[in-house]
């Protein structure tokens, strides 16, 4: 059984009577009894995206038409999901500390009413300890699944090192796809953005403006050594 499992569990089980100031003493004990389902629900609730949701809604065709779109989006999606759950881990360390001050102050404090506000503040703090866990461990199963579809997506056709080396090409996908939505009830200013875009890029791609070396990396202007 997992830490966050526990910790639900006896908290739910632990707030159970205090639910008497909020619902009447049937409700509370229906609470009572639901304890191990809406301790398994809590669990097993969905947090972040499934798998269907990140190929069908977040990398859907006509947004990222090609393999090397649909791999750099992977790229923005996993470094966000990164960023947050660096933040999350700071935010879980500064919860802990905060957890011990208030136990430290809990065993000298004399006021019985003081008393009773610390042990809230103090499960409240806990049960974010195990929301904060929960958060985590569902962060990194979209990490881990974001991974998962770069590899799929990475078949050697295109630039895994700069992100601007597959953007003229699926542009022009994506613009003619967009043009061929477009109907007689379209704004003007959406007529205009489309086939604005549409006619730049294709300019571009006949004029030869953007040719450039693939094999170039983004990271090499930043010094980083060329593989």
């Amino acid at each position: 059984m997992t830490v966050e499992k526990r910790n639900i569990h006896a908290l739910i089980e632990k707030e159970a009577p205090s639910l008497n100031n909020l619902l009447d003493p049937t409700e509370v004990k229906e609470f009572k009894q639901l304890t191990n389902e809406l301790r398994d629900t809590w669990t097993k609730k969905q947090v972040f995206r499934t798998e269907t949701e990140m190929r069908m809604s977040v990398l859907q065709d006509a947004k990222y038409p090609t393999k090397a779109s649909k791999y750099w989006q992977c790229v923005r999606e996993q470094n966000v999901f990164l960023e947050n759950l660096m933040s999350l881990s700071f935010d879980a360390r500064r919860n802990e500390v905060k957890l011990k001050k208030l136990k430290q102050k809990l065993e000298t404090e004399k006021d019985p009413l003081k008393i009773e506000l610390l042990q809230i503040d103090i499960d409240e703090k806990t049960y974010s300890v195990a929301n904060m866990q929960l958060v985590a461990r569902d962060r990194m199963r979209e990490i881990k699944l974001w991974s998962t579809l770069k590899k799929e997506f990475d078949d050697g056709t295109f630039d895994t090192k700069d992100v601007n080396t597959h953007q003229l090409d699926s542009y022009h996908i994506i613009m003619k796809n967009k043009a061929e939505t477009l109907t007689s009830g379209s704004s003007q200013p959406e007529v205009f953005n489309v086939l604005g875009q549409l006619q730049t890029i294709e300019r571009v791609k006949k004029s030869g403006e953007m040719i450039y070396n693939k094999k170039e990396q983004l990271t090499n202007d930043l010094g980083a050594k060329p593989e």
